[in-house]
């Protein structure tokens, strides 16, 4: 069973979410514990280090990326799918790769 890690950006995502969101999300990312390389996909280009996954009615997608060494899912970000929109939550891990946000 893999270990979850959340960043402090997709834990403060978390906070801000209505209960009944927060609830959907919280439960999908337990689910990631048992075989986050199967849920959800694989993404590409600057993002392809990560994987996504739908949560919160389809809304919302959970950015993750798995360490399978080390067991364990560290949950990157968490965001509305808004293509085209500068808040897109994939046009938001693109400045937080580029502004380096997520090294750590």
């Amino acid at each position: 069973m893999y270990k979850i890690r959340l960043t402090i950006i997709a834990a403060d995502t978390i906070k801000k979410l209505d209960s009944r969101t927060r609830n959907q999300i919280i439960n999908k990312i337990e689910s990631l514990k048992e075989e986050p390389l199967l849920l959800g996909k694989p993404l590409k280009g600057p993002l392809r280090e990560f994987r996504s996954i739908r949560a919160g009615g389809q809304e919302y997608r959970i950015i993750y990326k798995v360490l399978e060494k080390e067991i364990i899912v560290i949950v990157v970000a968490i965001g509305i799918r808004k293509e085209g929109d500068e808040k897109d939550i994939y046009e938001l891990m693109k400045k937080y790769i580029k502004t380096g946000l997520l090294d750590a």
